[in-house]
């Protein structure tokens, strides 16, 4: 076996087994974050639907107006401050953990409170 033949031998050795190692590893964007969850929480009746259980930081809140009138969705800690007219929509993005407490500017006895654990 000449040099040259020995050299395109060990050549294709090589890229046939970094070919079978491509092959057996996942994708690199399969080891990304996986995207977060959405939650949805309704206004309706003059009071705050149910805030999600395991929310992480990461997911989003979708919050929604069923009532006639006005609401907002304002954090104590003014981290965030929502306005939804009646039948409007907004989505927020959970980017911290922790409790956070909230109430409506509009109707000052409409409270909850949100927690989100560490993702």
């Amino acid at each position: 076996m000449t040099r040259q033949t020995r050299i395109a031998a060990r050549l294709r050795a090589h890229l046939a087994i970094s070919m079978l190692s491509a092959s057996l590893v996942a994708p690199a964007a399969s080891f990304a974050q996986p995207a977060g969850h959405e939650f949805t929480v309704t206004i309706n009746n003059m009071a705050y639907g149910a805030t999600p259980d395991g929310a992480k930081a990461g997911d989003s809140v979708i919050w929604v107006n069923r009532d006639s009138v006005p609401h907002s969705v304002t954090a104590r800690n003014h981290s965030f401050d929502i306005r939804l007219n009646p039948g409007q929509q907004a989505t927020m993005k959970l980017n911290a953990a922790g409790r956070i407490a909230f109430y409506c500017l509009f109707h000052p006895s409409m409270r909850g409170s949100l927690s989100v654990a560490p993702n």
